[in-house]
C-alpha cells in the first residue's frame, strides 16, 4: 500500500515536470525565430539609416538651388539686356 502511496506521488512530479519541459521547449521554439527576425530588421536599419545619411550628404547642395535660379535668371536678363542694347 505505501509502495503505491509513493509511486502515486512520485508520477505527479514527472507528469509536472514533463508538461514544465515540453512548455519551456514550446516558449524557446517560438522566440528564437522572433530574436533571429528582430536581428535581420536591425542589420537592415543600419544599412538603410548609412543609406539615408549618404542621401542628406548627397542631396545638400539642393538647399542653394533657388540661389542658383536667382542667379541664372540674373545672367539671362543681363545678357537680353545686353542683346537689346546691341539690336539683337
Amino acid at each position: 500500500m505505501m509502495t503505491a502511496l509513493v509511486a502515486t506521488s512520485h508520477t505527479g512530479w514527472i507528469v509536472g515536470y514533463t508538461i514544465g519541459g515540453i512548455v519551456v521547449v514550446v516558449v524557446v521554439a517560438l522566440v528564437v525565430p522572433i530574436l533571429l527576425l528582430a536581428r535581420t530588421i536591425g542589420q537592415q536599419a543600419a544599412r538603410i539609416n548609412d543609406g539615408l545619411a549618404d542621401a542628406v550628404t548627397n542631396t545638400a547642395a539642393l538647399s542653394e538651388l533657388e540661389t542658383t535660379i536667382a542667379s541664372a535668371d540674373a545672367i539671362t536678363a543681363g545678357l537680353k539686356r545686353g542683346r537689346t542694347r546691341l539690336g539683337g
